[in-house]
């Protein structure tokens, strides 16, 4: 029996991001999802929206058809 999985190249937030301190901040998404750690890689609000920053993925957690994405965001675009 296969798992689905994603292979995510961008990190997209949907607004559901929780800062933990400074500039790091976890997301908890649905499914398995991969990311490429110690990377920069864009962050959007939604997929069609424009990068807000980049950041860098320090932790990813699989666990219960969840992804927990722990990130650091590196830069920043806009404030909006």
């Amino acid at each position: 029996m296969g798992m689905p999985l994603e292979f995510q190249t961008m990190i997209v937030t949907k607004g559901k991001e929780k800062r933990i301190e400074d500039n790091l901040f976890v997301l908890e998404k649905e499914g398995y999802r991969l990311y490429p750690i110690d990377i920069p890689l864009e962050v959007k609000r939604t997929l069609q929206s424009e990068a807000s920053g980049q950041a860098v993925v320090k932790k990813i957690e699989l666990a219960n058809h969840r992804t927990i994405v722990t990130y650091e965001l590196i830069s920043l675009h806009s404030i909006n």
